[in-house]
Parts: C-alpha cells; sequence; structure tokens
C-alpha cells in the first residue's frame, strides 16, 4: 500500500472510532429511557442521573413549610406510601419557598435540625405550628420552644443557624429544583430523575410499585 492509503486507512479507522464513541452514548440512555417506559402513572422522566438502589425507591419531596399542599401532603400522602412500601421505600424533603414574601426561618430550623438527626421531628412540629398552630413568625422564644419539644439543645441549635450553613442548605435546594424546573409544590422526585406533580398517593403508588417491579424483573 502506498503512503497515501496508509493515511487514508487511518484517518477511516480514526473516523469509525470517533462515531462509535459518539454513538454509544445515545444508545445507552435509549436502553434507560425503554426501561422506564414500563413505568406506571403519571410522571415526567428527566435528564438527570439515576440514584436508584434495586429494591429501594428514594423520594425527594420538594416543600415548602407555608404551603397548605405540602401540609396535606404531609398529614395525608407520606404516611400512605410509607405504610404502604416500608423500608423499600426511603424519603427526604428538600425546602423550595414558593410563597417568597415569607421568611425563611422554618427552612433553616428544618436544615439545623437534620444536621443534628432530628430532621423528621423538625419537620412535622414546624408544619403543625405553621398550619393547625396558625403560627408563621417563629421567633427566638418560640423557636426554643419547638427546639426543646424534638429533644435538641436550643444553645446549641441557635449557633448553628447562626453559623449560616442552614442557609446555604436551603439556597442548594431552591438551585436543585430550579434546574429540574419545579413549578409547584409538592413535587416529588424518585430515584434522581423521575419527576412526579400528581402527587395523588395512587398515582405515586403506581410510579412506585412500577418501579419495584422492574426490579423483581431483573432477578
Amino acid at each position: 500500500m502506498n503512503r497515501g492509503g496508509q493515511i487514508w486507512k487511518v484517518v477511516a479507522l480514526a473516523w469509525l472510532a470517533g462515531l462509535w464513541s459518539v454513538s454509544a452514548g445515545p444508545a445507552v440512555a435509549a436502553l434507560e429511557k425503554a426501561d422506564k417506559a414500563e413505568l406506571k402513572g403519571k410522571y415526567e422522566l428527566l435528564n438527570e442521573p439515576s440514584t436508584h438502589v434495586k429494591g429501594k425507591v428514594k423520594l425527594v419531596e420538594f416543600a415548602d413549610f407555608y404551603c397548605p399542599h405540602c401540609h396535606h401532603f404531609e398529614e395525608a400522602g407520606l404516611p400512605v406510601l410509607k405504610k404502604e412500601f416500608g423500608d423499600k421505600l426511603e424519603a427526604t424533603m428538600v425546602g423550595f419557598p414558593v410563597f417568597r414574601q415569607m421568611l425563611p426561618t422554618p427552612f433553616e430550623m428544618y436544615e439545623q435540625a437534620k444536621t443534628m438527626g432530628k430532621g423528621e421531628e423538625m419537620k412535622k412540629v414546624l408544619f403543625r405550628t405553621i398550619h393547625t398552630d396558625k403560627v408563621k413568625f417563629l421567633d427566638k422564644s418560640l423557636r426554643a420552644v419547638l427546639i426543646k419539644e424534638v429533644g435538641l439543645d436550643p444553645v446549641a441549635f441557635e449557633q448553628g443557624l447562626e453559623s449560616g450553613k442552614p442557609i446555604k442548605a436551603l439556597e442548594e435546594g431552591k438551585r436543585w429544583g430550579e434546574r429540574i424546573n419545579l413549578q409547584q409544590t409538592p413535587t416529588l422526585l424518585l430515584d434522581g430523575n423521575i419527576k412526579v406533580t400528581d402527587i395523588n398517593p395512587e398515582n405515586v403508588k403506581l410510579v412506585i410499585q412500577s418501579i419495584l417491579d422492574q426490579d423483581a424483573k431483573k432477578k
């Protein structure tokens, strides 16, 4: 083979290698979408990395403490899902303020309580205080009462609030919600890339069960 032929052979091989590397990515993405196509219920598949662990569904609830719908989901929706799926469901909440004129205090309190191992307890107390007790201004004296109720030290808690870390965590959650184009609360994110805005428990159960059913088929 002459020199010119050798050069063209090298170019052709390089082109084929490049074509494979470009087409392999979409092929993998198409395969993942094919798997998700088997899911049931109303949901939106996002272009986000999956956090799925076989046999478990990770549910992230984007919620606003001032939102009555979020309070209703906390009281009537989430308990149904936890009862249905037990330890197959891992549920957490991310604060996402939609009532812009309200103070961020409950979100900061929730974030600080999470770092001290009492996030779930604080979440329940905050929803109750704001929606059942109808108290929306959480001054320091009231905070001390709520902090003691969930079993934490008010002094250490206030020091944590003053550190600025809770507000930074809140900002990170807001950026996350904006990235996935959140339009309402509550919105659920399952396994990192399955967005559910129809939070009727029956719809959410249908989506979650179909994720678990997929795992069962892969055994």
